[in-house]
This record gives C-alpha cells, sequence and structure tokens, in this order.
C-alpha cells in the first residue's frame, strides 16, 4: 500500500512538472502566411526548443488576435489592424518586431469583373475574416469602385474555409492573402485588387505582445530575432531548402507558387525604411520598443 502510495505521489509530482514546465514556454499565435515563416522555418529546425518557445499554428489573422485576447497566448503575429484593434483594450501592447510589407501579398479576389460588380442588381457575397486587415482591404476596394451602394452580404469566414469555395455562379467577392490566392486562382477566382496596385494602402505585419512580456523575456526575443533573420537569410541563399522545411504549412503550394508568393511580399526585419516608420507613427502604431 506504501509503495501504492508513494508511486501515485511520484507520477502526480512528474504530470505536474512538465505541466509547469509547458506554462513556462513562451507562446506565439501565427498563421501559414507568407511572411510569418522564418518562424515555421526556425520551428522545423529546432531552433525554437532551446528558447522554450512554443507555435500555435493558426488559420486566420483573427483567430490568432483572439488566442491572444484569451490569454492562450503569450504573443501573436498580425497587422497593424489587428495591432489596433486589441490596442483599445490593452493599455500597454506594443509590436515588438517587423517582419515584412505587403507587396500584393493581400487581394480582393472575384469570380465577376469589377464592371460587372458595379452593373449587377443582384446581393454580393463577400467572404472575409471581418476582425482582421481583410476589412480595411475591403473599405478600399469598394470605395475606390463605387460599390458602396450596392447590397453586401458579409460571411465571416476564415481562410482555410474560404479556400474551399468553388463552382459559385452568384456574384461573390473574396478577401484574402498568399497563399490561400493560389488555391482560389484553381477554383475560378481572379484577382481585382492587391496591395500592390494600391499605394495608400499600407500593410505591416509583425510580433505583438505587451511591455510586461517584451521586458520579462527580452533576451529570448532577442535571440528570436537572430533566428528570424538567419531564417530569412537562408531563404535568400537556398530558397528550394527552405520551401522543402516548410512546405507542409503552405497549403498544397508548389516550389514555384512559393517563389511567386516572395514577390508579394517585402521583408522589412533589418534595415526598415524611415518612411514606414514615420507612417506607422504616423498611424498609432508605436515604433519605439522595436527589436531591430
Amino acid at each position: 500500500m506504501l509503495k501504492k502510495s508513494i508511486f501515485l505521489l511520484f507520477t502526480i509530482f512528474i504530470f505536474t512538472s512538465c505541466s509547469i514546465q509547458e506554462n513556462k514556454k513562451l507562446k506565439i499565435a501565427t498563421t501559414s502566411w507568407i511572411g510569418y515563416t522564418p518562424l515555421l522555418y526556425a520551428q522545423e529546425k529546432g531552433w525554437l526548443e532551446p528558447l522554450n518557445i512554443k507555435l500555435l499554428n493558426v488559420v486566420s489573422l483573427s483567430e490568432s488576435m483572439y488566442l491572444y485576447k484569451g490569454n492562450n497566448a503569450d504573443v501573436y503575429m498580425g497587422t497593424q489592424y489587428e495591432y489596433n484593434f486589441l490596442a483599445q483594450k490593452i493599455e500597454s501592447l506594443i509590436p515588438i518586431m517587423l517582419m515584412n510589407k505587403s507587396n500584393g501579398g493581400d487581394l480582393v479576389m472575384s469570380n465577376f469583373s469589377v464592371d460587372e460588380l458595379q452593373k449587377t442588381e443582384q446581393e454580393i457575397d463577400v467572404y472575409l475574416e471581418m476582425d482582421s486587415i481583410n476589412s480595411i482591404l475591403f473599405e478600399v476596394f469598394i470605395k475606390k469602385y463605387n460599390l458602396e451602394n450596392k447590397q453586401i452580404n458579409y460571411i465571416n469566414k476564415d481562410q482555410a474555409y474560404i479556400s474551399e469555395l468553388k463552382n459559385i455562379n452568384k456574384p461573390t467577392v473574396i478577401v484574402t492573402y498568399v497563399p490561400y490566392n493560389k488555391i482560389l486562382e484553381k477554383n475560378g477566382f481572379k484577382s481585382l485588387e492587391t496591395t500592390k496596385n494600391n499605394y495608400d494602402l499600407l500593410v505591416i505585419d509583425g510580433m505583438i505582445t505587451t511591455k510586461e512580456t517584451l521586458n520579462e523575456n527580452k533576451k529570448t526575443f532577442l535571440e528570436l530575432k537572430k533566428l528570424i533573420n538567419k531564417a530569412i537569410e537562408n531563404l535568400q541563399n537556398d530558397p528550394k531548402e527552405y520551401y522543402e522545411t516548410i512546405k507542409d504549412y503552405l497549403i498544397d503550394a508548389n516550389y514555384e507558387e512559393f517563389s511567386e508568393s516572395l514577390n508579394d511580399i517585402i521583408w522589412i526585419n533589418k534595415n526598415i525604411p524611415e518612411k514606414i516608420i514615420e507612417n506607422l507613427s504616423n498611424n498609432n502604431f508605436p515604433t519605439r520598443d522595436l527589436i531591430k
């Protein structure tokens, strides 16, 4: 009986210790957006384990944000839109690293042309992630093409769901981003607008957390920054090896499609252009605490 009690106590101790160790991990919520793949590459290379970092890979920017809001992540990846959405509720929230600038990686797609959308009397279904940069991109789109007075049916879905849409006859608009656009192209949708041909819309992706989390884990974040830089250098030096390392996260994108999608972003992990810093600062996106 005594031996059983000792064994039971030992087992409880082991599981408790494992649980505590798991809780100590720095959890980062991210998506498979092409601009966040340096994190996925670092994970696959085993670089994150020594830093005690765990990635939570989700299918949408809004899910990433809500994981953080629900205290299920310590850090989340997002654009300045996802930052501003939560900064209204979390006073000490700050961006701590910049990853990339969208250069066509965010898109508005449709099974109708712009001219057909302008002329249609039918209701237009719009699939997007409501609580994300998708909403801003669509607002810019309908203003640019005078579609504000159209009857619009907003459908809030994540990109995994949206990318499965096909064989739709009703006028439909989709707000998406790479690599999901490649699947949608195969399903018959065409690009109508991107961040490459809309110079008024600056979309920056980065890492977001609180000032307290940054201060408590400063050494870890500094090391993570080095690993992100190293991952991007590896991508630039040997893109095929990089692709092979992360391809399971890329939603069936082949190497050629992956290579094409790299043209849709500009890396700003180092040597951030002063114009971008100024633009962000003027739009309530603080840059003082950025790890450069």
